[in-house]
């Protein structure tokens, strides 16, 4: 990754952040302009990895938009193109230039979840530029500043979490993600692990690399390449040489989730969104469902019978964790 040139102007991420952050969010939910779901939450062991599970009871009454009649079908909403000013935290420029918002997640599980997304409207589903990772990092760095962490990830297309079409990364802060954990158990973000290439029993493949501690969008864009090109030969294998040579630009040629963190960057490719839950008797009571979020080590369910079946059997986790990308047996050498 290049370094950063110090004459270079620096994105306009307000110096505190976490600050704004905090009291846009008290604003929102105290005014009713976002809804807060609180969760229970347990540890479980998966292959010696402390893994988060939260149970949002009230998440299930979650309210859904009304479908269009058929006659009149109307684009589905968009929450990003012109961001409620209620939920908008801050614009954000680079060299002056508008370029993304930072607001406020309506349906927040974390409290003072938020989303970095373009102000111009560009499709989830092409590749990131180097304006998007420059300006995840930065918020990276602001809460770094004032002593905390922040998780960045980043869901594409089918199978990967993502529901929303226009571009945006979501960021939690790490400690706020703690909160419920009467004994942490040695959790932490799993990607940090990852990206110091401490794969060790995870279920699913992995690709990642340390980020330098100085570094440009374009840097950061590099490495972020060079892990999307490694997890596509991954999934294409012999239908992959075109990677090689493949544009840089525009859609992508797998599903993913990307993550990172002060000190690392890490791709998941994705096949799977998640897999069936059952109970003690074999039957379906539900469906785990995975975003980016399972590069932190956390997954989230939201009916009481999914929340008993997974507390009592662990394993269904691990199974469910080894179907959504590509399993470490089934690439050559093991691990990444």
């Amino acid at each position: 990754m290049s370094l950063r040139n110090p004459d270079m102007p620096r994105v306009n991420i307000p110096f505190n952040l976490p600050e704004l952050v905090k009291s846009a969010f008290n604003k929102a939910r105290k005014n009713g302009d976002l809804n807060f779901y609180p969760t229970q939450v347990t540890l479980l062991n998966i292959n010696s990895i402390p893994f988060q599970l939260r149970f949002s009871p009230s998440l299930a009454n979650k309210p859904k938009p009304s479908p269009s009649p058929s006659a009149d079908k109307k684009p589905p909403f968009n929450p990003f193109a012109n961001p409620s000013p209620a939920l908008l935290i801050t614009p954000v420029t680079i060299n002056h230039q508008p370029t993304h918002n930072l607001v406020l997640n309506k349906f927040a599980i974390v409290p003072e979840h938020f989303i970095l997304s373009t102000k111009e409207e560009k499709p989830q589903t092409h590749l990131l530029e180097a304006a998007d990772l420059e300006v995840a990092y930065e918020c990276i760095r602001a809460y770094e500043r004032a002593g905390r962490e922040l998780f960045v990830f980043f869901n594409s297309g089918e199978g990967s979490g993502a529901s929303q079409g226009h571009r945006h990364l979501q960021l939690l802060d790490v400690e706020r993600m703690r909160e419920g954990l009467e004994d942490e158990g040695g959790w932490d973000v799993l990607a940090k692990r990852l990206g110091r290439g401490e794969t060790g029993e995870v279920p699913f493949w992995t690709v990642g690399e340390r980020i330098p501690e100085e570094v440009t969008g374009e840097g950061l864009r590099e490495g972020y390449l060079r892990l999307y090109k490694e997890a596509a030969l991954k999934v294409l294998g012999e239908e992959a040489k075109a990677v090689e040579e493949m544009d840089e630009e525009g859609e992508a040629m797998i599903s993913y989730n990307l993550a990172m963190t002060r000190e690392a960057m890490v791709l998941v490719p994705r096949r799977a969104e998640g897999g069936s839950v059952r109970d003690g008797e074999g039957r379906e009571v539900g469906w785990l469902a995975l975003n980016g979020t399972v590069l932190a080590g956390t997954a989230l369910v939201k009916s009481e019978a999914e929340w008993d079946a997974l507390r009592r059997d662990p394993r269904q986790v691990e199974e469910v964790l080894g179907r959504i990308g590509v399993r470490n047996e089934d690439v050559a050498g093991g691990s990444n």
